[in-house]
């Protein structure tokens, strides 16, 4: 922590203690570079401040700010939750209240135990699991990396260390080119950079994802970015996502069955926003 405190980096979301805030970060966060969801969040913040507010607006309203970050169910289930926590009158403070929370797993779960509540938990992000495969020299399964990393917490410093360590990871301890000579924790590492890299294929640690460019995945934001602007009839929904009919109704009944898309017979709409839409 002696090396990690100065050098934090400055995310607007470290400034915070709100578990609303933290919970919004965290989610952004999966799969998605820091520097890419910092004014994603701050614009969220700004728009949704408490879930309460973020539960009483239409999903379509939380998907259109969305734009830009993937992956929209990370967006439906923050609104889900939302609802969830707007109902019950408090937001969760213990493992197993988060974990309850719609889409929310045992990573972002203790993140927010240990950024927003300050609780003794060890967060195992990709960051960390790589740092910890390393220092090991071998890799990991989930139970191992995150019994490692619960060893490793020092009682009453969660917040700091949590930090500190993704960090080390984010910074240093690189998928590619570390920076071994600077790692403060070389003396202790198994691995400083020589040989087979443990962290590739140890649990937690992030691969290759597959392209983006000409994927579903970007044909289905496509849809989404246009209905973001307006509803569309349904026959237009082929030409914007750049996929054949079929496979175009194959992708938008996909959609709507995850919620993410409202529709009649003849048109297509974000949920909750769009006149003659079913939400």
């Amino acid at each position: 922590m002696g090396w990690g405190l100065p050098r934090l980096r400055d995310l607007p979301w470290r400034q915070t203690r709100d578990p609303w805030a933290v919970l919004v970060s965290e989610v952004m966060l999966q799969q998605t570079q820091a520097l890419r969801v910092i004014p994603k969040w701050l614009a969220f913040i700004e728009a949704f401040p408490t879930p309460a507010t973020c539960a009483a607006a239409p999903l379509g309203d939380v998907l259109r700010l969305w734009q830009g970050l993937g992956y929209p169910r990370r967006a439906r289930n923050l609104h889900a939750t939302a609802a969830v926590v707007t109902a019950s009158g408090a937001f969760p403070d213990t493992l197993d209240g988060l974990l309850a929370l719609p889409g929310v797993g045992g990573y972002t779960a203790r993140a927010v135990l240990a950024f927003a509540y300050e609780a003794d938990a060890a967060v195992v992000d990709t960051n960390t699991a790589r740092v910890f495969a390393r220092m090991a020299g071998c890799r990991l399964t989930p139970k191992q990396v995150q019994a490692v990393a619960d060893e490793s917490l020092p009682a009453g410093d969660s917040w700091v260390w949590n930090q500190c360590i993704m960090d080390l990871g984010a910074v240093l301890c690189r998928p590619t080119n570390p920076g071994c000579v600077e790692c403060p924790l070389r003396s202790d590492c198994a691995w400083r950079g020589e040989g087979p890299d443990p962290a590739v294929g140890s649990a937690g640690v992030s691969g290759r994802q597959a392209p983006f460019e000409g994927s579903d995945r970007q044909a289905r934001g496509r849809l989404l970015k246009a209905l973001g602007r307006a509803p569309l009839p349904r026959t237009d929904a082929a030409g914007v996502m750049g996929r054949s009919a079929d496979r175009c109704e194959q992708l938008v009944t996909a959609l709507i069955a995850e919620g993410l898309v409202a529709a009649t017979a003849d048109s297509l709409g974000l949920p909750g926003i769009c006149p003659n839409t079913i939400a």
